[in-house]
């Protein structure tokens, strides 16, 4: 996973919204368990899918872009989303082990 920083994550953002693309932000919030980004971790999503940056690994970030798209969709300003996945589950998805994730995500313009 290439580290990006949030300064670069913001400019493609504001790049995408001066090309008339919805975008989404979404930021780490809480984190229980294992989590291999902290909080304050973000991760842009634009209309057509395209992201850049990390807010986690394995489903987690699929779960995120696919609420994102949701959220761009319904054309809703914000919403919260909780992800838990146990230890036992961890491989199954993609992670190393268990843990509990909170992202807020928005749409910037």
């Amino acid at each position: 996973m290439k580290n990006i920083s949030d300064e670069k994550i913001l400019e493609e953002a504001n790049l995408w919204i001066n090309d008339n693309y919805k975008v989404a932000l979404a930021t780490v919030i809480k984190t229980w368990g294992s989590s291999p980004r902290q909080v304050g971790s973000k991760m842009i999503v634009n209309e057509k899918g395209e992201f850049l940056g990390s807010i986690s690994g394995g489903c987690v970030e699929s779960s995120v872009i696919d609420e994102s798209l949701q959220l761009i969709k319904q054309n809703k300003p914000f919403k919260k989303i909780e992800l838990n996945v146990s230890n036992e589950n961890a491989w199954e998805v993609g992670l190393a082990c268990g843990g509990e994730i909170t992202i807020y995500l928005e749409q910037i313009n």
